[in-house]
């Protein structure tokens, strides 16, 4: 299997996002497909990344290995799950923002229950963790290795890049324009466009 994004630098996080597009994550017996994404370098020139004023307790994942998890929690009641990339001891990591879920509806339903439509089930970071059922254990787990309880395979064609669309981050107060969220165009799981509310870095 190939993973070709862990090999790519902390500066290209970019591009790695970009890549992540189609790929298939798996934890709990849910599968879902990323259509939507967000970069965030820790290289001192991204103050909306968490890891923006070097390691911590909270962000120590971020500075790697690639391939693992970043989990946090937001307004203290809400997760959302980045995965790890650059080499180790440069923080980037790239928010898994909405995914379709191609496998273990009825499950995701169960977790999900309020929710709109099943376009709607991991339309947001926060819903997305939700129908994988991470917690604070999957923090630094891997995701390539079979040792953590989310494990992520790429899908058998890629984004075609004319379908990739790109735009201003959401829910950061800080250098929240640069257009570093990525996304397919026209998936109707993609989570709708809000600007900028004060919160968090990531």
């Amino acid at each position: 299997m190939t993973y070709t994004w862990l090999d790519a630098p902390a500066e290209a996080v970019a591009e790695t996002a970009r890549d992540l597009l189609g790929w298939l994550v798996s934890a709990n017996g849910v599968t879902a497909r990323l259509t939507e994404v967000e970069a965030y370098s820790g290289l001192g020139a991204d103050p909306a990344s968490h890891a923006h004023r070097g390691p911590t307790a909270r962000n120590a994942a971020m500075f790697g290995p690639a391939g693992r998890l970043y989990l946090y929690r937001i307004y203290g009641m809400h997760s959302c799950v980045n995965v790890v990339c650059g080499p180790e001891g440069q923080a980037s990591a790239v928010l898994l923002r909405a995914a379709e879920v191609v496998d273990g509806l009825a499950t995701a339903r169960a977790r999900r229950p309020a929710a709109r439509s099943d376009h709607d089930l991991a339309a947001g970071p926060a819903k997305l963790v939700q129908v994988l059922a991470l917690d604070p254990s999957a923090y630094g787990t891997s995701v390539v290795d079979g040792s953590g309880p989310m494990t992520m395979t790429p899908p058998p064609e890629p984004v075609a890049p004319e379908l990739i669309e790109a735009g201003p981050r959401v829910g950061v107060t800080s250098a929240h324009e640069v257009p570093w969220r990525f996304w397919i165009k026209g998936d109707p799981t993609v989570s709708v466009y809000r600007r900028h509310v004060p919160g968090g870095r990531r």
